[in-house]
């Protein structure tokens, strides 16, 4: 594989990524790490209902796009002209991430999560303002069925007054055998035209026209890079779209903001699932094709949040796991010797560090973006009956010399 050339002139740092993993031995092997996550967190009652799910998750087939390649979308074909201008006169765009929303059985944290999120939108000053909110996946659980997009969704998010734009996690790919994969995100986040989609039922939130599951949104001052894992636990992606993020990479405006968003995450530290090494390898394989890193990487698929700097040639990347939008159960943090884990962590020979989490409560990230700088602000619902959120974690990428600070 070809080492990434970073370009910082004499002396310059050269970063060799490991070799791509093959997703057919990752596959295979997934029964066995498993059983390994189990055993070294002393849970066989896990191992039973993991299997199992492996068993019945299987790679699916994607859907035919509903636009054309590149397949990106403008944010002004979205926006109103005046939004637009507000973004462009202020150098500012802000908006919201959130992943695994879908309020099954138990709506309340998906529900106050949404109340915050529609508080924050309503700002005097409007140049701070979210624009839009950018969803991780597992809009829907356990299956990605029409049915469902009323209760999990549209009723859910029925106030907020923004776009969204999501991306599918591995729950709205589950199908059944009368289904095709895929089916009801589809027509929900990839229509032609907007229109009001009949799984809205009485909400009046128009379809998003996203091209395809996998796209490209572009604004005036970052660029949002969308992929699509699959189902499989630790997530597939084939040749085709990788050779399409590759070219994404490439081509992305050097004067914008650079982000990638993949449903599965690249690192984590809960008990539950674990960080892909698919996904790693193949960002990895990616960034060293294009010559190109992004500023930024957002994942879902564990339910909490945590914040990592990933160390590449001198570059400190923020790849952030932000899954826990309303989901009910959270995932815990591996505890060390009994204990919890101690920020900053880092294991030995990692190529990652964790700076921060928050697995005991819901929330959602805010992120501003402007030419020069990235903010990005964690805020967890209130341990009390506050009406203001908890702001849990804040952090600074400097995008000039792409180092972290954190408050």
């Amino acid at each position: 594989m070809t080492p990434l050339d970073l370009g910082f002139g004499k002396g310059r740092l050269i970063y060799r990524p490991r070799p791509l993993v093959n997703t057919v031995t990752f596959l295979a092997d997934q029964d066995d790490i498993v059983r390994r996550a189990a055993h070294e967190n002393n849970d066989t009652s896990d191992l039973a209902r993991m299997a199992a799910l492996r068993r019945l998750s299987r790679f699916q087939p994607l859907p035919k796009p509903t636009g054309e390649p590149p397949y990106h979308l403008q944010l002004q074909e979205v926006l109103a002209a005046e939004d637009i201008l507000r973004i462009t006169q202020a150098g500012k765009l802000v908006l919201h991430v959130v992943g695994d929303t879908g309020g099954l059985h138990n709506d309340a944290f998906q529900r106050r999560v949404a109340k915050f999120l529609e508080k924050d939108c309503d700002r005097p000053d409007s140049e701070n303002r979210p624009a839009f909110l950018f969803h991780l996946g597992d809009v829907i659980y356990v299956r990605g069925d029409a049915t469902s997009y009323f209760s999990q969704f549209y009723d859910a998010y029925e106030h907020y007054p923004a776009p969204i734009f999501a991306i599918p996690g591995n729950h709205d790919a589950e199908f059944n055998a009368q289904v095709p994969s895929l089916e009801a995100f589809v027509r929900n986040f990839c229509a032609p035209q907007p229109m009001q989609s009949p799984d809205a039922l009485d909400v009046e939130r128009d379809t998003m026209t996203q091209p395809n599951v996998y796209f490209t949104l572009q604004t005036p001052l970052a660029t949002i890079v969308g992929l699509y894992s699959n189902v499989p636990e630790g997530g597939i992606i084939e040749s085709d779209q990788v050779a399409w993020l590759i070219a994404e990479l490439e081509q992305a405006p050097a004067d914008r903001a650079l982000f990638v968003a993949v449903h599965h995450p690249v690192f984590s530290a809960d008990t539950h699932h674990r960080g892909s090494p698919v996904i790693k390898g193949i960002l990895e394989h990616a960034m060293s094709a294009a010559q190109r890193v992004p500023d930024l990487i957002l994942n879902g698929h564990v339910h909490n949040y945590q914040r990592y700097t990933w160390h590449i040639g001198g570059r400190e990347i923020p790849t952030l796991v932000v899954g826990a939008g309303g989901y009910r159960n959270l995932h815990s943090v591996a505890r060390l010797g009994g204990r919890p884990l101690h920020t900053p962590y880092r294991p030995e020979g990692s190529e990652a560090t964790l700076e921060a989490y928050v697995d005991d409560r819901h929330g959602f990230l805010r992120l501003e973006v402007t030419a020069t700088r990235i903010t990005g602000k964690y805020y967890a619902l209130p341990s009390d009956t506050s009406d203001r959120p908890d702001r849990m974690d804040v952090f600074h990428l400097d995008r000039a010399n792409h180092l972290l600070t954190s408050d």
